[in-house]
């Protein structure tokens, strides 16, 4: 139980900490950021609602209770990096540019899987 804790907020804080800085940066629209959008042929506003979503999300995922949103942060937390992996692979990005999507998605993975029993929806039989 002791050790399904700790990984649960290994993960968490790992993700969270991922998720808020590439979402700050996602906002402020780094130069980089706004080249490999236009590389992969993505809007750049899409940058502003990934931003944004990431933030939230983290926000979701660390605030006690809400087990129903905290859900939908996870859902979205997943298409997203599922989404920036496929298509890094699809673009023919070098693994280093794979890597930090893959790395978020297994955190979030790991995280959902581990998370305490107050932070999941009660399932009704």
């Amino acid at each position: 139980m002791r050790t399904k804790k700790i990984s649960y907020w290994i993960a968490t804080i790992w993700l969270s900490l991922g998720m808020l800085s590439t979402g700050i940066v996602q906002l402020l629209k780094m130069e980089q950021d706004v080249d490999r959008m236009a590389e992969l042929q993505y809007p750049v506003y899409l940058l502003t609602l990934l931003g944004i979503w990431k933030i939230l999300g983290v926000i979701a995922v660390l605030i006690p209770k809400t087990p129903v949103l905290k859900e939908w942060a996870y859902a979205g937390f997943f298409f997203a990096m599922s989404g920036a992996a496929f298509s890094h692979i699809m673009s023919g990005s070098p693994a280093s540019e794979i890597f930090p999507s893959l790395l978020l998605l297994i955190l979030t993975v790991v995280s959902w899987y581990f998370r305490p029993a107050g932070r999941k929806v009660a399932v009704i039989n």
